[in-house]
């Protein structure tokens, strides 16, 4: 046998010794068990009413404020039998390029030239049958904040059908605070008047982060949280409340305290 699997105090371990049903801290969590906090679901809940309304919107968070999962939380609001999503993680990458992935994503047919691209996405949202069967096209477009603001341009492009006068497609634009900045600029002032929502999420608050180790603890079976108050402090002093620094530092004290063999909790160390 070797080295690496005689050692102890690896997640298996963390999980036997601390009574844990499942994975603690495991990203692998179903939406309808996660962490809710009056403030986000508050922001799920404008950017849902907001799409209801066949407008667009921007959700705008540091990483690890929990955007991600209130994407995931959005999605699960909106029926498949009124609304077709799909979702885009993008990049820095050309029009001709962002089209082309948005025609993949939707369906179109993704010919060559930029041009025929707009045309085809365009024709494709435009598609009487869409309204006829009471679906309606929703794009979710991640990491906006590393976008051209050249491919940003496609959202006015994309929404303009009819001279501009029907709302055929909604955009849920997500990104890092420097997303409001590049909205604001003389360039993009088309693009930000389509978005009719603003919404924004922040890390964590001290009592936010206990409240929310604890209920993640709970959710991986386990009751009675293995931490005490100094290794709550210490997580909080060390991940600021992001949701991945949590995480990750709640997953290593666990697998610490399970290699001290005799340590109840998951003390600072």
């Amino acid at each position: 046998m070797s080295t690496t699997s005689k050692r102890k105090g690896g997640p298996k371990d963390a999980r036997s010794r601390f009574g844990f049903h499942s994975p603690p801290f495991s990203r692998e969590l179903p939406i309808d068990r996660r962490f809710q906090l009056p403030h986000v679901e508050e922001t799920i809940d404008a950017i849902h009413q907001t799409v209801l309304q066949r407008e667009s919107a921007a959700l705008i968070a540091p990483a690890g404020s929990g955007k991600t999962v209130a994407v995931r939380a959005l999605k699960e609001r909106l029926p498949a039998a009124r609304f077709n999503v799909h979702y885009v993680k993008v990049s820095d990458v050309s029009k001709r390029d962002m089209c082309r992935e948005l025609a993949y994503a939707i369906g179109a047919r993704p010919v060559g030239a930029f041009p025929a691209l707009v045309r085809a996405v365009q024709e494709h949202f435009d598609k009487p049958v869409a309204e006829a069967e009471g679906t309606r096209p929703e794009l979710i477009l991640d990491d906006v904040h590393e976008m051209r603001s050249e491919t940003l341009g496609l959202v006015k492009l994309l929404t303009n059908f009819d001279m501009d006068s029907r709302l055929v497609v909604s955009f849920v634009l997500v990104g890092h605070p420097s997303l409001r900045r590049i909205l604001q600029r003389d360039d993009l002032e088309d693009v930000a008047r389509r978005v009719a929502h603003y919404a924004e999420l922040r890390l964590l608050s001290r009592e936010e982060t206990r409240r929310y180790v604890e209920h993640r603890c709970t959710a991986a079976g386990n009751l009675t949280p293995p931490f005490d108050d100094d290794a709550f402090e210490a997580i909080y002093e060390l991940s600021r409340g992001n949701l991945r620094a949590i995480d990750g530092l709640a997953r290593k004290a666990l697998e610490l305290a399970a290699a001290r063999n005799g340590t109840s909790s998951a003390r600072r160390t």
